[in-house]
């Protein structure tokens, strides 16, 4: 009977979602059970599943993303993501960096679409540079545009 009450160690990707702005709760009221629910919905992707993976987003406003924006990549102006990742991610720590987004950024694009939309296609940009893709190369674009459309076509069912 060795191990019989021994926990299972869950594998899974976890978000920390810290609110920094109540705007957000006007859009989605539970952030945080958003995210449970995305995450759970992206562990069942191939190409997700077996991950064991946390990170951090901070949901924010224009003026403390300008302030991010102008300390970490020097343009002094708002951005809609960024994202953090953890340049040398220490074997067995499943912590993989930070992501930032910007409410009125979001809210304005998503006057054409739906706001769920558009936050989605935010976070999952981020989540995909902290997992190492990134976009310097139109070929890398393309990747990671295409792996991106993939999760977001899932989410909201666009044929």
């Amino acid at each position: 009977s060795k191990g019989l009450f021994r926990k299972k160690k869950l594998i899974m990707i976890k978000a920390n979602v810290i609110l920094d702005s109540s705007k957000w709760k006007n859009k989605i009221k539970n952030p945080k059970n958003y995210f449970k629910k995305k995450l759970h919905k992206l562990s069942k992707i191939p190409l997700f599943k077996k991950k064991n993976q946390e990170f951090s987003i901070l949901l924010t406003n224009a003026k403390k993303m300008k302030s991010l924006n102008s300390k970490f990549r020097k343009k002094n102006k708002s951005t809609d993501v960024l994202s953090f990742p953890i340049k040398n991610v220490v074997k067995n720590d499943s912590y993989i960096g930070d992501i930032a987004i910007c409410f009125e950024i979001i809210n304005k694009r998503s006057k054409s679409s739906n706001f769920s939309f558009e936050f989605d296609k935010m976070w999952i940009h981020g989540y995909f540079h902290l997992i190492g893709y990134d976009h310097k190369k139109l070929k890398d674009f393309k990747k990671m545009a295409k792996k991106e459309n993939l999760v977001l076509n899932y989410f909201h069912k666009i044929n």
